[in-house]
């Protein structure tokens, strides 16, 4: 599976979105991560160990601690790839708009004609 596929399978789950959510605003330990949830560490340890394959958050060791990082360049290319498609529906509305106001403006000169 791409990196991309298995970016936004593992921010399909809330839990995993909670837990990037919590790593934005700094390194947290499995422990910390786990307290906000009403699932056991080992539970946490699972979704964590999804993150990590999709390259999502990584883990380093400091003494006895084994903290989690958030990977930002991973969110930024699922990031990019979601504003792709931003810009492209952006330009269709603007189409479509611009559509759209063309066939008002032919109604009504069609209108105006029939009146006279």
């Amino acid at each position: 599976m791409d990196i991309l596929s298995q970016t936004f399978s593992a921010l399909s789950d809330p839990t995993r979105r909670a837990i990037v959510e919590q790593l934005a605003r700094g390194e947290a330990t499995v422990t910390e991560l786990s307290q906000p949830f009403n699932l056991s560490q080992p539970a946490i340890s699972k979704h964590i160990k999804i993150l990590e394959n999709a390259g999502l958050i990584s883990r380093s060791r400091v003494a006895q601690r084994r903290p989690c990082h958030l990977e930002i360049e991973t969110l930024n290319q699922a990031v990019k790839w979601i504003e792709t498609y931003i810009t492209l529906w952006d330009t269709s509305f603007d189409q479509m708009e611009s559509y759209l106001h063309a066939l008002q403006s032919s109604s009504q000169k069609d209108a105006k004609n029939d009146n006279t």
